[in-house]
C-alpha cells in the first residue's frame, strides 16, 4: 500500500509538471511579430488573397478574397467558350446579373487591419526599418484591395482599424457607411504616397517595391479621371446623393495629373524598360509575357513556382491539334473581333481583306497565313491564327474546302464531321485544330489563345502543369496610362511619344502616329492588353460598356464573329485550284448578344450586407 501511495504521489507531481509545460504547437503573438519569417508567410497569404476577374487559376471566394477564374474571359474580354458544353451559358449571356464582378472581402482588410496593430503592439524586437517595411507592405496590400472594391462596388466602408464588438448588444460603432467614391480613390492615392518609399523590395517582382506602389496609382487615378469625366458626360449620370457613386467632372484633371505624375516617374527612373530582347516583333511581344528571365517590363506579378501552386491554364487552352495531353482542352478562345482590332503596319483599318471591293467573289491568298500579313506584331504575340505555329508544331486551322461546282457556277462548302479529315483528292479537308462548328474543345472562332499559354514542354499535360505568371503591372500599361492621361490632359505630344513607343516595339514606324484621339488610345490599350483583366474596366471607366455590349444581334460589337479558312479545289484552274479564302461568320456556338446595362456599371449590394449595416447606401438600379 506504501508503494502503491508513492506511486501515486510521484505521477501527480509528473502530472503538474507535464501540464505546466508551454505547448508546442501554438505560437505567441510576441513569436509571430517578432519573427521576420513569420511576418514574410503571412503577407504572402495576403498576397495570395488579392483578387483578379480573371487570372491564370479558378478559385472563387469572395469573402476571404481569393477570387480569379480564366473562364470569365470568355465572358467579356474579346473572347468566347469553346470548351465542354456544360459552360456554354458563357455564349448565350442575354444581360449581365447586376450583381456580376461582386466583391466584398472585408475579412482581408480586417486580417490587414489587425496585422498593422499587432506590429506595432508586439513587435518589440524589430528594428525601426523593419516595423516600417512590413506595415508599408500590409498598407499596400490594402490599398490595392480597396481598389479592386471600388472599381466594382463604387464608394465602400474605409475600414481602417479594427472593428472590436463590446458585446453590449450594441452593434451601431461597428456599421461604417459607405466612403464617397472619390474618397476611396484620393486614400489609395495618399496610402501610396506614405508608403512608398519605406516599401524596400528593390528589384522584386512579387512583393511590393516603390514602382509597385507607382503602378496602382498610376492605374488608380486614371481611372478616377475617367469616371469623373466620362460619367458625368452621359445623358444621366449614374450618381447617389451622397457621392458614394460618381465622382464630380471637375477632379477630374487632378486625378488625370496624379496618374500622369506616377506614371512618369516609374518610365523616367531607369528601373524598367521595354521588353525588347527578341528581333522578332511577334516573338519578341509574346516574350513579354512569357519570358521571366532578363524581362526588365514585369513590375509586379503573381507567380506559381512552386510545385503546389503550378496551374492549369495551358492544359484547359492549347490549341487542340497541339495538346500534350489527350484530356486537354480549348476552352477560351479569341474571336474576329479582336484580331481586326490590330491595325496593318501602314496604318490602316485591321479589318481583314475577305472579299473583293464589289463582293462578287472572294480575295484568293497562295497561303493560309497571308491574310494576316503585315499585321501589328502584337497579334502574332497574343493569337494563335491559321498558319501559325507554337512549341515549334505548325497548327492546322482549315475548316474545309470550298469545291467549285461548274454545274452551279459556285462553290460547295464541304465540311468533316471529324478533325484532321482527307478530302477526296487526298488533301486535307478540315485541320486538326479546327475550327468547328460543334464539335466541344476545338475553336469555334478559328482562333486560338497564345499570350499566357506556356511555351515550355509538356507544360500543357496534368503531370507538369505550367508556372507561368500572372502579371498584375509591366511598364507597357504604364506608358499606356501615361499616353491616356497626358492627352486627356492636352499633352498631345508627350502622349504621342508614349504611344508611339509601344507601336515601334509592334513593328511599326517610328513616331508612326502624328495625330492622336481618344479612339486610338482605346485601340492601342485593346491590342496591347489583350487578356490582362483590363477590356472590361477600361470600357466600364470610358461609360462605354453599355454601347458596345449593347444587346444588338445585327451589331459589329455585341456578337462574337469566328473566320473559317478554307482551301479551294478547283481542278483545271491554276489561278483558284490549292488558294485559301476565308468565311466571316457569327461563331456557330454564340448564341445571344452581350448586353451590358447601365445598372452594371456599379455592382450590386448583396442584401445580406445591407441586412447587416443600414447605413449602406444601395448602388443605383438595385
Amino acid at each position: 500500500m506504501k508503494r502503491l501511495l508513492i506511486i501515486c504521489i510521484l505521477f501527480m507531481s509528473c502530472q503538474k509538471d507535464w501540464l505546466d509545460r508551454k505547448p508546442r504547437t501554438i505560437i505567441s503573438d510576441e513569436q509571430v511579430w517578432n519573427d521576420p519569417k513569420q511576418i514574410v508567410a503571412l503577407l504572402a497569404n495576403f498576397y495570395d488573397r488579392l483578387p483578379t476577374e480573371t487570372g491564370l487559376v479558378d478559385v472563387s471566394d469572395a469573402a476571404d478574397g481569393r477570387l480569379a477564374q480564366w473562364r470569365n474571359m470568355a465572358n467579356y474580354d474579346d473572347a468566347m467558350w469553346s470548351g465542354q458544353s456544360n459552360e456554354d451559358g458563357r455564349n448565350n449571356i442575354t444581360s449581365y446579373n447586376y450583381n456580376s464582378w461582386y466583391l466584398w472581402n472585408y475579412t482581408l482588410i480586417r486580417d490587414i487591419n489587425l496585422s498593422l496593430e499587432n506590429i506595432e503592439l508586439y513587435g518589440k524586437d524589430l528594428t525601426a526599418a523593419q516595423k516600417q517595411q512590413f506595415s508599408a507592405e500590409l498598407r499596400f496590400v490594402r490599398a490595392f484591395n480597396y481598389f479592386e472594391l471600388v472599381k466594382r462596388m463604387g464608394g465602400v466602408p474605409l475600414v481602417t482599424k479594427q472593428l472590436v464588438y463590446d458585446y453590449s448588444g450594441n452593434v451601431t460603432d461597428l456599421q461604417q457607411p459607405r466612403a464617397k467614391e472619390s474618397e476611396v480613390y484620393d486614400f489609395i492615392a495618399s496610402e501610396v504616397d506614405a508608403i512608398k518609399d519605406n516599401l524596400g523590395n528593390d528589384g522584386s517582382v512579387s512583393r511590393a517595391n516603390k514602382y509597385t506602389a507607382l503602378a496602382l496609382k498610376s492605374r488608380a487615378m486614371l481611372y478616377a479621371g475617367s469616371i469623373a469625366k466620362y460619367n458625368n458626360l452621359m445623358a444621366a449620370p449614374i450618381t447617389t446623393p451622397g457621392g458614394e457613386v460618381g465622382i464630380p467632372a471637375s477632379m477630374a484633371n487632378g486625378y488625370y495629373q496624379k496618374a500622369l505624375d506616377a506614371s512618369r516617374e516609374i518610365i523616367n527612373s531607369g528601373v524598367y524598360s521595354l521588353y525588347k530582347n527578341n528581333p522578332d516583333p511577334g516573338e519578341n511581344f509574346f516574350e513579354t509575357i512569357a519570358k521571366k528571365a532578363s524581362n526588365k517590363e514585369v513590375i509586379f506579378v503573381k507567380d506559381y513556382l512552386l510545385p503546389t501552386r503550378k496551374h492549369w491554364f495551358s492544359y484547359d487552352n492549347i490549341a487542340r491539334g497541339i495538346r500534350e495531353d489527350n484530356l486537354g482542352s480549348s476552352s477560351v478562345v479569341p474571336s474576329l473581333n479582336l484580331v481586326e482590332s490590330y491595325e496593318y503596319l501602314d496604318g490602316t483599318n485591321g479589318t481583314l481583306k475577305i472579299r473583293t471591293a464589289d463582293n462578287s467573289d472572294f480575295i484568293y491568298y497562295d497561303n493560309v497565313a497571308d491574310i494576316f500579313a503585315n499585321k501589328d506584331a502584337r497579334l502574332y504575340g497574343t493569337v494563335i491564327y491559321p498558319g501559325t505555329t507554337f512549341k515549334g508544331l505548325q497548327v492546322s486551322i482549315q475548316a474545309g474546302v470550298m469545291a467549285w461546282n461548274s454545274s452551279r457556277n459556285a462553290y460547295d462548302v464541304v465540311e468533316g464531321s471529324d478533325l484532321g479529315t482527307t478530302y477526296t483528292d487526298g488533301k486535307l479537308l478540315t485541320g486538326t485544330s479546327g475550327p468547328h462548328r460543334s464539335i466541344q474543345e476545338v475553336s469555334n472562332t478559328g482562333f486560338y489563345l497564345k499570350k499566357y499559354i506556356d511555351p515550355n514542354d509538356k507544360t500543357s499535360t496534368r503531370g507538369i502543369q505550367s508556372d507561368m505568371w500572372w502579371i498584375w503591372f509591366r511598364l507597357g500599361e504604364i506608358y499606356l496610362n501615361a499616353g491616356e492621361a497626358a492627352f486627356e490632359l492636352g499633352q498631345t505630344g508627350d502622349a504621342l511619344t508614349y504611344i508611339n513607343a509601344l507601336r515601334e516595339r509592334a513593328g511599326f514606324g517610328v513616331n508612326s502616329l502624328t495625330i492622336l484621339t481618344i479612339d486610338r488610345i482605346r485601340n492601342e490599350r485593346r491590342v496591347e492588353l489583350a487578356f490582362e483583366d483590363q477590356r472590361l474596366w477600361d470600357l466600364k471607366r470610358w461609360r462605354m460598356a453599355d454601347k458596345v455590349w449593347n444587346g444588338n444581334a445585327s451589331g459589329a460589337d455585341a456578337m462574337v464573329y469566328a473566320l473559317y479558312p478554307y482551301r479551294v479545289v478547283r481542278p483545271g484552274d491554276a489561278a483558284h485550284d490549292g488558294k485559301y479564302v476565308f468565311v466571316k461568320m457569327v461563331a456557330p456556338r454564340f448564341r445571344a448578344p452581350r448586353f451590358f446595362q447601365l445598372g452594371n456599371y456599379y455592382t450590386s449590394i448583396d442584401q445580406s450586407v445591407l441586412n447587416n449595416n443600414p447605413k449602406i447606401v444601395k448602388n443605383p438600379f438595385q
